[in-house]
């Protein structure tokens, strides 16, 4: 049987996680299947390692981002989402895993909608089984979705309701009480236009008695929101 060689790039701040990824992969690895795994805590770390397989032209054949991980020192790359930019923009064959320990639906569908990773994956949903079956489906049949991930894009595609990225994110901000003068510290669009599309969302979700919290209730009823 062939050998396999497979070259893989973990990127995460915290090294007890990478080294149960690391030992979960090799545990779970085929027989004809070689991993060569190289480690990275930072953006900084990250991107170097990056560059250095694309300047030697042996760019990585998978890549595992933590989404939140120290920032570069030039502040380029901020998030595990910015390397998984980079990485679609200058190795598009290479599959993309992001790992994170949010769970509020806007995000995760704007990082579907944005990145189209390869495995998504919520932390607190990860077990060693299903860090095998990830990289297993994203090797041979991507993506690979946890049950979270799965259960925000099932809500969302059950619903007739189709929102684009910043609606969602004022209706995240709403829901953790944050008031409509101040999401324009958040969002950057002014107060007029933050209420036209407060009311149109109320128009999408049909409520009839104008309140915030009847909105809140019902886009959290359709899965929109935690």
């Amino acid at each position: 049987m062939q050998q396999k060689s497979i070259k893989i790039l973990m990127t995460d701040d915290h090294p007890m996680i990478i080294e149960g990824y690391q030992n979960t992969l090799i545990a779970t690895k085929k027989e004809n299947e070689e991993l060569v795994i190289d480690i990275a805590t930072n953006c900084d770390e990250s991107i170097k390692a990056i560059n250095k397989s694309i300047a030697i032209e042996q760019p990585y054949d998978v890549f595992f981002f933590d989404v939140s991980i120290p920032a570069s020192s030039d502040n380029k790359f901020k998030s595990g989402i910015d390397l998984a930019e980079f990485v679609r923009l200058n190795i598009p064959n290479a599959k993309v895993v992001l790992l994170t320990m949010f769970d509020e639906p806007y995000r995760i569908h704007s990082v579907i909608k944005n990145i189209n990773p390869d495995g998504f994956l919520i932390k607190s949903d990860l077990t060693s089984s299903e860090l095998a079956s990830a990289f297993k489906a994203v090797l041979n049949n991507p993506p690979f979705y946890s049950g979270t991930v799965n259960n925000v894009i099932r809500n969302i595609i059950s619903s007739a309701i189709e929102l684009d990225e910043i609606n969602h994110q004022i209706l995240h901000l709403l829901s953790k009480g944050i008031k409509t003068k101040d999401i324009r510290n958040h969002i950057d669009l002014s107060l007029s236009m933050i209420e036209k599309r407060k009311k149109h969302l109320k128009e999408l979700f049909d409520i009839e008695d104008g309140k915030d919290e009847t909105l809140i209730q019902e886009a959290r009823s359709k899965g929109f929101i935690n």
